[in-house]
Protein backbone atom coordinates (compact mmCIF):
# COMPACT_ATOMS: atom_id res chain seq x y z
CA UNK A 1 0.00 0.00 0.00
CA UNK A 2 0.87 3.44 -0.27
CA UNK A 3 2.71 5.90 1.76
CA UNK A 4 1.51 9.57 2.46
CA UNK A 5 -1.27 11.03 4.53
CA UNK A 6 -4.05 9.30 4.40
CA UNK A 7 -6.28 12.28 4.42
CA UNK A 8 -5.90 13.39 0.84
CA UNK A 9 -8.28 11.36 -0.80
CA UNK A 10 -10.88 12.60 1.35
CA UNK A 11 -9.32 16.29 0.00
CA UNK A 12 -9.07 14.93 -3.34
CA UNK A 13 -13.13 13.96 -3.04
CA UNK A 14 -14.05 17.29 -2.02
CA UNK A 15 -12.43 19.16 -4.30
CA UNK A 16 -13.85 16.84 -6.83
CA UNK A 17 -17.22 17.66 -5.41
CA UNK A 18 -16.59 21.16 -4.49
CA UNK A 19 -15.96 21.57 -8.22
CA UNK A 20 -19.08 19.75 -10.00
CA UNK A 21 -20.88 22.03 -7.35
CA UNK A 22 -19.57 24.89 -8.48
CA UNK A 23 -19.83 24.05 -12.57
CA UNK A 24 -24.02 23.06 -11.00
CA UNK A 25 -24.11 26.67 -10.18
CA UNK A 26 -22.84 28.01 -13.40
CA UNK A 27 -25.40 26.23 -15.54
CA UNK A 28 -28.33 26.44 -13.52
CA UNK A 29 -30.27 28.46 -15.69
CA UNK A 30 -30.34 25.81 -18.21
CA UNK A 31 -32.28 23.00 -17.61
CA UNK A 32 -30.89 20.87 -20.26
CA UNK A 33 -27.26 20.98 -18.27
CA UNK A 34 -28.49 21.24 -14.64
CA UNK A 35 -30.17 17.66 -15.15
CA UNK A 36 -27.18 16.35 -16.79
CA UNK A 37 -24.96 18.26 -14.05
CA UNK A 38 -27.12 16.51 -11.20
CA UNK A 39 -26.57 13.42 -12.29
CA UNK A 40 -22.90 13.68 -12.51
CA UNK A 41 -22.69 15.19 -9.34
CA UNK A 42 -24.98 11.73 -7.79
CA UNK A 43 -22.72 9.87 -9.28
CA UNK A 44 -19.32 11.50 -7.79
CA UNK A 45 -20.60 11.13 -4.00
CA UNK A 46 -21.88 7.43 -4.98
CA UNK A 47 -18.32 6.63 -7.15
CA UNK A 48 -16.45 8.02 -3.88
CA UNK A 49 -17.93 5.49 -1.62
CA UNK A 50 -17.05 2.77 -3.95
CA UNK A 51 -13.78 4.05 -4.38
CA UNK A 52 -13.42 4.11 -0.47
CA UNK A 53 -15.03 -0.24 -0.40
CA UNK A 54 -12.23 -1.15 -2.85
CA UNK A 55 -9.60 0.40 -0.86
CA UNK A 56 -11.07 -1.63 2.47
CA UNK A 57 -10.19 -4.59 -0.30
CA UNK A 58 -6.68 -3.43 -1.46
CA UNK A 59 -7.76 -2.01 -4.37
CA UNK A 60 -6.98 1.59 -5.07
CA UNK A 61 -9.23 3.13 -7.49
CA UNK A 62 -8.24 6.80 -8.58
CA UNK A 63 -11.06 9.32 -9.07
CA UNK A 64 -9.82 10.28 -12.35
CA UNK A 65 -8.74 8.39 -15.41
CA UNK A 66 -7.18 10.15 -18.64
CA UNK A 67 -7.48 8.30 -21.97
CA UNK A 68 -5.43 9.23 -24.76
CA UNK A 69 -7.32 7.23 -27.03
CA UNK A 70 -5.24 8.12 -30.20
CA UNK A 71 -1.74 9.59 -31.64
CA UNK A 72 -3.14 10.59 -35.03
CA UNK A 73 -3.56 14.30 -34.97
CA UNK A 74 -4.62 17.26 -37.20
CA UNK A 75 -2.01 19.40 -36.32
CA UNK A 76 1.76 18.90 -34.77
CA UNK A 77 2.22 21.44 -32.14
CA UNK A 78 5.57 22.32 -30.67
CA UNK A 79 6.28 20.69 -27.16
CA UNK A 80 3.40 17.95 -27.51
CA UNK A 81 3.72 15.52 -24.90
CA UNK A 82 3.16 12.83 -27.56
CA UNK A 83 6.66 13.54 -29.01
CA UNK A 84 8.56 12.41 -26.05
CA UNK A 85 6.58 9.05 -26.30
CA UNK A 86 7.94 6.05 -28.28
CA UNK A 87 8.37 6.46 -31.93
CA UNK A 88 6.93 3.30 -33.20
CA UNK A 89 2.85 3.40 -31.90
CA UNK A 90 1.33 0.04 -32.01
CA UNK A 91 -2.72 -0.01 -32.76
CA UNK A 92 -5.22 1.72 -31.13
CA UNK A 93 -7.62 -0.11 -28.56
CA UNK A 94 -10.59 -0.68 -30.88
CA UNK A 95 -14.34 0.63 -30.28
CA UNK A 96 -15.15 -2.16 -28.21
CA UNK A 97 -12.41 -2.29 -26.05
CA UNK A 98 -13.33 1.74 -25.35
CA UNK A 99 -16.53 1.31 -24.46
CA UNK A 100 -15.80 -1.86 -22.41
CA UNK A 101 -12.99 0.35 -20.57
CA UNK A 102 -15.31 2.70 -19.93
CA UNK A 103 -18.09 0.65 -18.54
CA UNK A 104 -15.28 -0.98 -16.07
CA UNK A 105 -14.15 2.68 -14.81
CA UNK A 106 -18.11 3.28 -14.23
CA UNK A 107 -18.69 0.25 -12.33
CA UNK A 108 -15.66 0.44 -9.86
CA UNK A 109 -16.09 4.60 -9.15
CA UNK A 110 -14.25 6.39 -11.52
CA UNK A 111 -15.95 9.95 -11.79
CA UNK A 112 -14.23 11.47 -14.35
CA UNK A 113 -13.35 9.97 -17.83
CA UNK A 114 -10.76 12.53 -19.55
CA UNK A 115 -9.80 12.06 -23.42
CA UNK A 116 -6.78 12.92 -24.83
CA UNK A 117 -4.54 11.92 -27.97
CA UNK A 118 -3.11 13.03 -30.39
CA UNK A 119 -6.46 14.89 -31.28
CA UNK A 120 -9.22 12.49 -29.81
CA UNK A 121 -12.29 14.20 -31.67
CA UNK A 122 -10.55 12.10 -34.53
CA UNK A 123 -12.18 9.25 -32.92
CA UNK A 124 -15.73 10.64 -32.34
CA UNK A 125 -17.67 7.60 -33.15
CA UNK A 126 -16.41 6.02 -30.11
CA UNK A 127 -16.86 8.88 -27.70
CA UNK A 128 -20.38 9.70 -28.27
CA UNK A 129 -21.03 5.90 -27.50
CA UNK A 130 -19.23 6.04 -24.31
CA UNK A 131 -20.73 9.56 -22.97
CA UNK A 132 -24.23 8.05 -24.29
CA UNK A 133 -23.68 4.68 -22.50
CA UNK A 134 -22.56 6.40 -19.15
CA UNK A 135 -24.17 10.04 -18.73
CA UNK A 136 -23.35 9.83 -15.02
CA UNK A 137 -19.76 9.68 -15.94
CA UNK A 138 -17.74 13.29 -16.63
CA UNK A 139 -16.11 13.27 -20.07
CA UNK A 140 -13.70 16.11 -20.36
CA UNK A 141 -12.01 16.48 -24.18
CA UNK A 142 -9.01 17.56 -24.47
CA UNK A 143 -8.74 18.74 -27.95
CA UNK A 144 -7.71 21.53 -30.01
CA UNK A 145 -11.19 22.62 -31.70
CA UNK A 146 -10.15 22.36 -35.30
CA UNK A 147 -12.92 19.40 -36.05
CA UNK A 148 -15.94 21.13 -34.00
CA UNK A 149 -17.60 21.88 -37.26
CA UNK A 150 -21.62 22.97 -37.36
CA UNK A 151 -22.45 19.10 -37.15
CA UNK A 152 -20.12 18.13 -34.76
CA UNK A 153 -21.19 21.16 -32.35
CA UNK A 154 -24.82 19.74 -32.73
CA UNK A 155 -23.30 16.33 -31.55
CA UNK A 156 -21.98 17.33 -28.80
CA UNK A 157 -24.77 19.64 -27.70
CA UNK A 158 -26.99 16.20 -27.71
CA UNK A 159 -24.26 14.71 -24.64
CA UNK A 160 -24.33 17.16 -22.08
CA UNK A 161 -21.56 14.97 -20.11
CA UNK A 162 -19.34 16.12 -22.91
CA UNK A 163 -16.98 19.15 -22.34
CA UNK A 164 -14.85 19.79 -24.94
CA UNK A 165 -11.57 21.68 -23.72
CA UNK A 166 -10.26 23.93 -26.52
CA UNK A 167 -6.81 24.66 -27.01
CA UNK A 168 -5.40 28.25 -26.28
CA UNK A 169 -1.85 29.56 -25.45
CA UNK A 170 -3.45 32.80 -24.32
CA UNK A 171 -2.74 34.91 -27.46
CA UNK A 172 -3.10 35.11 -31.08
CA UNK A 173 0.54 35.30 -31.66
CA UNK A 174 1.06 32.64 -28.89
CA UNK A 175 -1.42 30.30 -29.87
CA UNK A 176 -0.60 30.71 -33.87
CA UNK A 177 2.97 30.28 -33.01
CA UNK A 178 2.54 27.08 -31.30
CA UNK A 179 -0.47 25.13 -33.01
CA UNK A 180 -0.10 26.90 -36.14
CA UNK A 181 -0.76 30.16 -38.46
CA UNK A 182 -4.99 31.50 -38.61
CA UNK A 183 -5.48 28.62 -35.68
CA UNK A 184 -6.53 31.61 -33.35
CA UNK A 185 -9.09 32.87 -35.63
CA UNK A 186 -10.67 29.14 -36.19
CA UNK A 187 -11.12 28.95 -32.70
CA UNK A 188 -13.17 31.64 -32.67
CA UNK A 189 -15.60 30.06 -35.03
CA UNK A 190 -15.16 26.68 -32.46
CA UNK A 191 -16.02 28.98 -29.66
CA UNK A 192 -19.47 30.76 -31.01
CA UNK A 193 -20.66 27.36 -32.80
CA UNK A 194 -20.23 25.93 -29.22
CA UNK A 195 -22.02 29.04 -27.52
CA UNK A 196 -24.61 29.39 -29.91
CA UNK A 197 -25.81 25.53 -28.94
CA UNK A 198 -25.38 26.02 -25.23
CA UNK A 199 -22.50 23.73 -24.53
CA UNK A 200 -20.55 23.84 -21.42
CA UNK A 201 -17.35 24.06 -22.46
CA UNK A 202 -13.72 25.47 -21.49
CA UNK A 203 -10.39 25.83 -22.69
CA UNK A 204 -6.71 24.83 -21.80
CA UNK A 205 -3.63 26.42 -21.20
CA UNK A 206 -0.27 25.38 -21.84
CA UNK A 207 1.18 27.33 -18.96
CA UNK A 208 5.28 28.62 -20.15
CA UNK A 209 7.69 31.64 -18.96
CA UNK A 210 6.68 33.53 -21.72
CA UNK A 211 3.01 33.18 -21.65
CA UNK A 212 2.61 32.93 -17.77
CA UNK A 213 1.96 37.49 -17.72
CA UNK A 214 -0.59 36.92 -20.63
CA UNK A 215 -2.65 33.95 -18.99
CA UNK A 216 -2.82 35.11 -15.89
CA UNK A 217 -4.34 38.82 -15.93
CA UNK A 218 -7.97 39.15 -15.43
CA UNK A 219 -8.38 40.98 -19.31
CA UNK A 220 -7.29 37.08 -20.38
CA UNK A 221 -9.62 35.73 -18.44
CA UNK A 222 -12.40 38.19 -19.27
CA UNK A 223 -11.75 37.45 -22.86
CA UNK A 224 -12.34 33.74 -22.74
CA UNK A 225 -15.60 33.95 -20.82
CA UNK A 226 -16.79 36.18 -23.43
CA UNK A 227 -15.82 33.82 -26.44
CA UNK A 228 -18.40 31.28 -24.30
CA UNK A 229 -15.38 29.25 -21.85
CA UNK A 230 -17.11 28.67 -18.35
CA UNK A 231 -14.11 26.14 -17.54
CA UNK A 232 -10.19 26.77 -17.58
CA UNK A 233 -7.54 24.36 -17.05
CA UNK A 234 -3.37 25.58 -17.01
CA UNK A 235 -1.72 23.11 -17.71
CA UNK A 236 2.48 23.52 -16.41
CA UNK A 237 4.47 23.27 -19.17
CA UNK A 238 6.38 19.75 -19.15
CA UNK A 239 9.73 19.70 -21.27
CA UNK A 240 8.94 16.46 -23.26
CA UNK A 241 10.99 17.75 -26.46
CA UNK A 242 14.97 18.77 -25.52
CA UNK A 243 15.60 22.76 -25.95
CA UNK A 244 12.38 23.71 -24.58
CA UNK A 245 13.40 23.46 -20.43
CA UNK A 246 13.58 27.14 -20.50
CA UNK A 247 9.44 27.51 -20.66
CA UNK A 248 9.59 25.43 -17.70
CA UNK A 249 7.45 27.53 -14.90
CA UNK A 250 9.94 29.07 -12.24
CA UNK A 251 9.05 27.36 -8.71
CA UNK A 252 7.73 31.27 -7.80
CA UNK A 253 5.34 31.01 -10.67
CA UNK A 254 3.81 27.99 -10.17
CA UNK A 255 2.97 29.15 -6.43
CA UNK A 256 1.83 32.78 -8.32
CA UNK A 257 -0.36 30.33 -10.53
CA UNK A 258 -1.81 28.06 -7.61
CA UNK A 259 -2.43 30.98 -6.00
CA UNK A 260 -4.27 33.06 -8.65
CA UNK A 261 -6.18 30.29 -9.80
CA UNK A 262 -7.73 30.77 -6.24
CA UNK A 263 -8.77 34.22 -7.19
CA UNK A 264 -10.46 33.40 -10.13
CA UNK A 265 -12.19 30.74 -8.76
CA UNK A 266 -13.99 33.72 -6.42
CA UNK A 267 -13.93 36.66 -8.51
CA UNK A 268 -15.15 34.89 -11.55
CA UNK A 269 -18.31 32.59 -12.98
CA UNK A 270 -15.97 29.68 -14.16
CA UNK A 271 -14.42 27.13 -13.00
CA UNK A 272 -10.04 27.23 -12.72
CA UNK A 273 -8.22 24.21 -12.34
CA UNK A 274 -4.20 23.66 -12.29
CA UNK A 275 -2.64 20.47 -13.69
CA UNK A 276 -0.45 19.17 -11.47
CA UNK A 277 -2.07 21.45 -9.12
CA UNK A 278 -0.54 22.49 -5.83
CA UNK A 279 1.22 18.85 -4.60
CA UNK A 280 1.67 19.74 -1.62
CA UNK A 281 -2.09 19.86 -0.55
CA UNK A 282 -2.42 16.32 -1.63
CA UNK A 283 0.72 14.90 -0.12
CA UNK A 284 2.69 14.69 -3.36
CA UNK A 285 2.28 14.12 -6.86
CA UNK A 286 -1.35 12.52 -7.92
CA UNK A 287 -0.02 9.96 -10.45
CA UNK A 288 0.09 6.14 -10.27
CA UNK A 289 -3.69 5.88 -9.30
CA UNK A 290 -2.89 7.80 -6.23
CA UNK A 291 -5.86 10.39 -8.14
CA UNK A 292 -5.44 9.52 -11.82
CA UNK A 293 -3.82 6.77 -14.29
CA UNK A 294 -3.04 7.11 -17.64
CA UNK A 295 -4.11 4.79 -20.73
CA UNK A 296 -1.88 4.65 -23.84
CA UNK A 297 -3.92 4.88 -26.74
CA UNK A 298 -2.79 1.30 -27.11
CA UNK A 299 -4.80 0.55 -24.24
CA UNK A 300 -1.33 0.40 -21.89
CA UNK A 301 -2.32 1.54 -18.26
CA UNK A 302 0.55 3.87 -16.95
CA UNK A 303 1.18 6.12 -14.12
CA UNK A 304 0.93 9.45 -16.06
CA UNK A 305 0.52 11.05 -19.58
CA UNK A 306 4.43 12.06 -19.64
CA UNK A 307 5.57 8.44 -17.98
CA UNK A 308 5.19 5.89 -20.87
CA UNK A 309 5.94 2.76 -18.38
CA UNK A 310 3.96 0.03 -17.98
CA UNK A 311 3.47 -3.55 -17.13
CA UNK A 312 -0.37 -3.77 -17.50
CA UNK A 313 -2.50 -3.55 -21.05
CA UNK A 314 -5.96 -3.71 -21.29
CA UNK A 315 -6.00 -5.66 -24.22
CA UNK A 316 -4.87 -8.24 -21.95
CA UNK A 317 -7.06 -8.13 -18.36
CA UNK A 318 -9.66 -6.21 -17.31
CA UNK A 319 -9.05 -2.32 -15.54
CA UNK A 320 -9.64 -3.97 -12.07
CA UNK A 321 -6.96 -6.15 -12.15
CA UNK A 322 -4.12 -3.70 -14.48
CA UNK A 323 -4.94 -1.36 -11.31
CA UNK A 324 -3.12 -3.63 -9.02
CA UNK A 325 -0.17 -3.13 -11.22
CA UNK A 326 2.94 -3.63 -8.90
CA UNK A 327 4.65 -0.70 -11.14
CA UNK A 328 1.79 1.83 -9.97
CA UNK A 329 2.45 0.06 -6.04
CA UNK A 330 5.95 0.76 -6.49
CA UNK A 331 5.62 4.55 -7.76
CA UNK A 332 3.26 4.89 -4.85
CA UNK A 333 5.25 3.17 -2.35
CA UNK A 334 8.02 5.80 -3.06
CA UNK A 335 5.94 8.58 -4.13
CA UNK A 336 7.48 10.93 -1.69
CA UNK A 337 10.44 11.22 -4.26
CA UNK A 338 8.00 12.69 -6.63
CA UNK A 339 8.09 16.22 -4.84
CA UNK A 340 8.08 19.18 -6.40
CA UNK A 341 10.13 19.73 -9.34
CA UNK A 342 11.38 22.04 -12.02
CA UNK A 343 10.15 20.71 -14.57
CA UNK A 344 6.41 20.40 -14.25
CA UNK A 345 5.95 17.13 -13.97
CA UNK A 346 7.49 15.43 -10.96
CA UNK A 347 7.27 11.57 -12.84
CA UNK A 348 8.84 12.96 -15.98
CA UNK A 349 11.90 14.42 -13.95
CA UNK A 350 12.03 11.60 -12.40
CA UNK A 351 12.12 9.19 -14.98
CA UNK A 352 15.26 7.30 -14.72
CA UNK A 353 13.66 6.54 -11.24
CA UNK A 354 10.50 5.38 -12.83
CA UNK A 355 12.72 3.46 -15.90
CA UNK A 356 14.88 1.82 -13.09
CA UNK A 357 11.32 0.65 -10.94
CA UNK A 358 9.94 -1.04 -14.35
CA UNK A 359 13.34 -2.37 -15.20
CA UNK A 360 13.65 -4.31 -12.44
CA UNK A 361 9.99 -5.68 -12.23
CA UNK A 362 8.73 -7.86 -9.76
CA UNK A 363 12.42 -8.21 -7.98
CA UNK A 364 11.79 -4.83 -6.29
Amino acid sequence: MEQGPPEYRAILDRAIGDTLGQALRIVTASPALAVSGMTILRHQKAAAQLRDKALQDGLIVPPVLIASITSRCNLSCSGCYMHGREMNIPAEMNADLLASVAGQAAAIGISVIVLAGGEPLVRRDEIFRMAASHPEVLFPVFTNGLLIDDGMADAIAGHRNIVPVISFEGSREDTDARRGSGVYDRLLGTCDRLRSRNVFFGCSVTTTQENFELVTKEAFVREMIGLGARAFTYVEYVPMVPGTEHLVLAPERRRALNSALSGFNRKFPAIFIGFPGDEDVFGGCLAAGRGFVHISPSGSLEPCPAAPYSDMSLTEVPLEEALRSRLLEKIRMEHGILTETTGGCALRANRAWVQDLFERGDRV
